[in-house]
């Protein structure tokens, strides 16, 4: 991340930790399946480690990145995943090391001429890099005009401008890279009613509104998704598409010494 790192996470890790949802395992199996061994993956602004420990699951040793030691602490252990407080663009690998570098929901906090000079630097021949994110939250019915309402009509100006890079995708972000194209995927979830409303309660734009509203906001969205859901313990599927920037094989280009 940069000099000029802006923390939106850190004072809720917990949670963060808690109600965050998980990334589906076929997207850690398919970047492994383009990297050009399974040695090495490199996860940048990893925050508790979600898709840290899928990657884990493939790769023989993941190091996982993050500039806020709060993520890190709360950051789910694994025996192959190795966390680091660290900015994106300086991991402290070897040049050359690492077979994929991927930054999941991340990419758009970091400074990315600084983060992509790091991927080069890092990677061995024929590496990959990922940009992973996932967009709006989605649900079926009442529930789901309530929760779409409340995002873009409550709390919409309470998002920090880095948000639109993950309402479009990626698609406006930098990527000096061929591209090649990737499956079309998506996280879901069966959760419960608390277990959405936990995780709202996480979004960066709920605590700045927070700042300057209280809590009104997100207690009259609680009671209207309430009204809405039903029986509390019903659970409903909750989904995230997925949006996919990734390299065709990358020549390193080591930074010369200064």
């Amino acid at each position: 991340m940069s000099d000029t790192f802006h923390d939106h996470f850190s004072s809720r890790s917990t949670d963060y930790a808690r109600f965050r949802p998980t990334y589906p395992p076929e997207l850690a199996a398919w970047l492994a399946g383009i990297a050009p061994s399974r040695r090495l993956a490199l996860d940048c602004g990893c925050g508790n480690g979600q898709l840290s420990t899928l990657l884990a699951v493939e790769f023989a040793q993941v190091v996982a990145t993050d500039a806020s030691p709060q993520q890190i602490a709360n950051a789910t252990a694994h025996p192959r995943v190795s966390y680091r407080v660290a900015p994106a663009e300086h991991s402290g690998l070897d040049d050359a090391s690492v077979d994929l570098v991927t930054a999941a929901q991340a990419a758009h906090w970091f400074d990315l001429d600084a983060f992509y000079r790091e991927a080069r630097r890092v990677l061995r021949p024929g590496g990959r890099v990922a940009l992973i994110s996932y967009g709006i939250t989605e649900t079926g019915g009442a529930a789901g005009e309530v929760l779409a309402d409340f995002y873009a009509n409550v709390v919409g100006r309470y998002w920090p401008a880095e948000r639109r890079h993950v309402e479009t995708g990626y698609r406006r972000l930098p990527f000096p890279f061929d591209e090649i194209a990737a499956p079309a995927m998506a996280m879901r979830a069966q959760w419960s009613l608390d277990q959405l409303l936990g995780y709202v309660d996480t979004w960066s734009a709920v605590r700045q509104a927070e700042a300057v509203l209280g809590r009104a906001p997100y207690d009259d969205f609680a009671a209207r998704l309430r009204a809405a859901w039903g029986a509390p313990e019903a659970r409903r599927e909750i989904r995230w598409p997925l949006a996919l920037r990734v390299s065709a094989a990358v020549q390193p280009q080591p930074d010369r010494p200064r």
